[in-house]
């Protein structure tokens, strides 16, 4: 049986999906923090104060990594672009763990072996 008819394959596929939506939406939320904060849009408008308070908790980690560069009212912030790099890095680990657990033949396995040795 090869690794494409697999059990396992559609549930893999699955996860793989749900993982870069679920970062899709968090780096689009992270983009607009930044792109907001940029501009110095009022913070106490609606989409603004909806934006800041969404993105906050996955901001925070990281808020006191980098001073924030600030002029004329504009931010700079530094942090969230880490943010938005750690997060897809973690997706992208989290994928690769998904990709790992993937049932694979004998012959796949060794041609992949073969692959790595060179």
């Amino acid at each position: 049986m090869d690794s494409y008819n697999s059990p396992s394959t559609k549930p893999l596929y699955r996860g793989t999906q749900i993982v870069w939506y679920i970062i899709g939406l968090l780096e689009v939320l992270l983009a607009f923090r930044f792109i907001l904060k940029l501009l110095a849009a009022n913070a106490s408008a609606g989409f603004s104060n909806f934006i800041y308070t969404v993105s906050y908790p996955f901001a925070t980690p990281f808020l006191n990594v980098f001073r924030a560069t600030k002029v004329e009212g504009s931010v700079f912030e530094w942090t969230t672009l880490l943010a938005m790099l750690v997060y897809l890095l973690i997706a992208w680990g989290i994928v690769k763990i998904f990709f790992m657990s993937k049932t694979v033949s004998t012959p796949e396995a060794a041609a992949k072996l073969d692959e790595e040795d060179k």
